[in-house]
């Protein structure tokens, strides 16, 4: 088992930004590709963000390319989502998730999620 929990989330104007965390406990974290995803009201989870277990691999969803970094400390266990120059099109809640190994862009592939956290982009 993973256990997720995410933190960071706020309320921003536009064009600023917010630094997300995900802490993990559980199993080796080293092993396991960590993603971001965000859904907001009356829209369907979407891919945000996702880093290999080494870091050396990330993908970005076209929609955040240029503005979001991921990044991640396995001596810490914990995945970041630095968000700059913040749209209030990116008001979500924004969720933490973990699948084995290999990178995924689908929700449906990620077996551990964390309970979300609230961003929210004033205009």
């Amino acid at each position: 088992q993973v256990q997720l929990v995410e933190s960071g989330g706020g309320l921003v104007q536009a064009g600023g930004s917010l630094r997300l965390s995900c802490a993990t406990s559980g199993r080796t974290f080293s092993d396991y590709v960590m993603g971001w995803f965000r859904q907001a009201p009356g829209k369907e989870r979407e891919f945000v963000a996702a880093i290999t277990w080494s870091g050396s691999s990330t993908n970005y969803a076209d929609s955040v390319k240029g503005r979001f970094t991921i990044s991640r400390d396995n001596a810490k266990k914990t995945v970041y989502l630095q968000m700059n120059s913040l749209k209030p099109e990116d008001t979500a809640v924004y969720y933490c998730a973990a699948r084995y190994r290999t990178i995924s862009l689908y929700s449906p592939d990620y077996n551990y999620w964390g309970q979300g956290t609230q961003v929210t982009v004033s205009s």
